[in-house]
């Protein structure tokens, strides 16, 4: 981008050009004067996002929507980056979406056969008598990040069946391209991909169950929001909060998508990082980004319109 100063163009420093891009990201609020103070704690998260980008030795792309208001903060949020794990509630979602629509059970009883794919899990350790239904095999994934349990789902349901769905539910940049440690795959470039914005607003489609009866639906938010392990984004949350919250890690990228149950004010991010000098920076940014973003939407949750916050030890005064 350039800008005119005294008849010669010149161009505009990159971190002005990130200041304009988060900019542009401003929520709108009406002009009273509790939603400019609501406003301002988005400038604020936007100011952290900013901040955090500047410091981190890499690439960051976020984005976080506040779909009771329609508020976002953004960048880099329509840039794919690769997913890794992340791209896993997708798995997750068309198999509670084809046992919805009878194609499959979920009780149905299956044996993971060996040898069985590493990298991650659970399953590359256990013996071959070994017997779990689908729906074992989905919280095994959501977890633990089980490799084998992803693949053997992916193979169920189908890839191709999986990319579709994500057609379907207007996700045409999320890709689920190769298995769990199909290092040929990755090699020809097949990685599993998605951008920030697509792959938030995917943690918002699984935690309402898009789609599903609404028991199935229930289920389905009972086995995304299972804790899983290793995850820098709930390291940035009070302990006991419901939330999804999905992490991929492969060398020099760190992500995660999640779906944040604050009372009268869920909200869904993701964060994505790539090009990392070091991988334990993304996982920082990512922790340190997740503490910022509830903060803000706790704080609102439990405002009233003017800006107090209204808790427990208002009992006492």
């Amino acid at each position: 981008m350039e800008a005119t100063v005294g008849g010669r163009r010149r161009r505009k420093p990159l971190a002005a050009l990130a200041t304009m891009a988060l900019a542009a990201a401003a929520p709108a609020f009406a002009a009273d004067s509790s939603d400019a103070k609501a406003a301002a704690l988005f400038e604020r998260l936007r100011a952290d996002v900013q901040a955090t980008a500047a410091r981190l030795d890499g690439v960051l792309g976020v984005y976080v929507e506040d779909p009771g208001k329609g508020a976002v903060v953004e960048l880099r949020a329509d840039e794919v980056f690769p997913t890794a794990s992340s791209i896993k509630p997708a798995v997750l979602y068309e198999l509670f979406r084809q046992a919805d629509e009878g194609r499959l059970d979920l009780s149905e009883l299956t044996r993971p056969p060996l040898p069985r794919v590493a990298g991650g899990g659970v399953l590359e350790s256990l013996s071959g008598q070994l017997s779990l239904t689908w729906r074992d095999l989905g919280l095994l994934m959501m977890i633990y990040s089980d490799n084998e349990a992803t693949n053997l789902l992916i193979r169920k349901v189908g890839m191709d069946a999986v990319n579709r769905r994500l057609d379907a539910l207007a996700l045409p940049r999320t890709r689920l391209r190769r298995l769990m440690m199909d290092l040929e795959a990755a090699r020809r470039g097949d990685e599993n991909l998605s951008t920030p914005r697509e792959l938030a607003r995917l943690a918002s489609l699984v935690a309402r169950g898009e789609g599903l009866s609404a028991e199935r639906a229930k289920d389905l938010l009972a086995v995304a929001t299972a804790p899983a392990t290793g995850s820098p984004f709930r390291r940035g949350l009070p302990e006991g909060v419901r939330a999804i919250a999905k992490p991929g890690s492969l060398e020099g990228v760190r992500c995660e998508m999640a779906w944040v149950d604050v009372p009268g004010r869920p909200y869904a991010a993701a964060i994505m990082t790539a090009y990392l000098a070091r991988e334990t920076d993304g996982e920082d940014a990512i922790a340190a980004l997740s503490a910022a973003i509830f903060s803000t939407f706790d704080r609102l949750a439990r405002s009233s319109g003017h800006g107090r916050v209204i808790s427990e030890r208002d009992a006492r005064r």
